[in-house]
């Protein structure tokens, strides 16, 4: 599956669009994250256990858009974006959307 932010693919042609394509998956921090993030902003630094938590979860809205976008028969996803949002203090949603297509060349 190709997949960009971009609006086309140079080199392709874009053949039939197949619709818009979203993965989801909602993430509840840990105590063990929370507790770490609160001593981390009193000191600075990175968040290593939330950076982690963060990537698992665009890998994974990542797969669940290929896979609807699959179901969809579409070869690529055209203007993908992120779109990431807290719910309920402790939940973040993270969404990977874009534009389903065929493609050849």
């Amino acid at each position: 599956m190709l997949i960009t932010t971009a609006n086309d693919f140079p080199g392709h042609q874009i053949t039939e669009v197949l619709g818009e394509v979203f993965g989801l998956t909602i993430r509840s921090r840990n105590l063990g994250s929370q507790i770490g993030a609160g001593l981390k902003s009193i000191v600075g630094g990175e968040l290593k256990g939330m950076t982690k938590n963060l990537a698992e979860s665009r890998n994974i809205a990542m797969s669940r858009m290929v896979e609807e976008a699959e179901a969809k028969g579409g070869n690529a996803i055209v203007a993908m974006r992120f779109d990431t949002s807290d719910m309920g203090g402790n939940w973040t949603e993270i969404c990977a959307y874009g534009t389903a297509v065929k493609i050849t060349g």
